[in-house]
């Protein structure tokens, strides 16, 4: 729920600049196949329930097309070292990105999922072993 921690783990994101409480201007690279585009918009951050989760809410534009989506993020303790997150989400995209067609997307997003946990789990052991 740290917005410092989001901006590192969070895969493409160059600038994240707080515009508001819980909102802020973001600028994303992201490369897919054969394209590529720098994204600017907006993410929200709505539904906050301290250490429980929230709905993150990300508005992007690019010349390659626009993407608009909700994500739930939930955490889930497991025992008192240990939580689980859990995602499910709504994306939608226009555009040079819709073209694309679904199997490039899906492989896309698998990509950038695996690309997020492997930034938290890097982070989570960086702020561990931090004194």
């Amino acid at each position: 729920m740290d917005t410092d921690t989001l901006s590192k783990i969070v895969p493409g994101i160059s600038r994240l600049e707080k515009t508001g409480d819980n909102s802020y201007k973001s600028v994303l690279e992201i490369k897919m196949g054969p394209v590529s585009g720098s994204f600017t918009g907006s993410l929200q951050m709505e539904n906050i329930e301290e250490q429980k989760g929230f709905t993150l809410k990300v508005q992007q534009n690019s010349s390659i097309g626009n993407a608009n989506a909700a994500i739930k993020i939930e955490l889930i303790p497991v025992n008192p070292n240990e939580t689980e997150v859990a995602f499910d989400g709504d994306v939608k995209v226009t555009g040079l990105l819709a073209s694309m067609g679904q199997r490039i997307l899906g492989s896309a997003a698998n990509v950038l999922t695996k690309q997020f946990f492997a930034n938290l789990d890097h982070e989570l052991v960086k702020q561990q072993a931090a004194p």
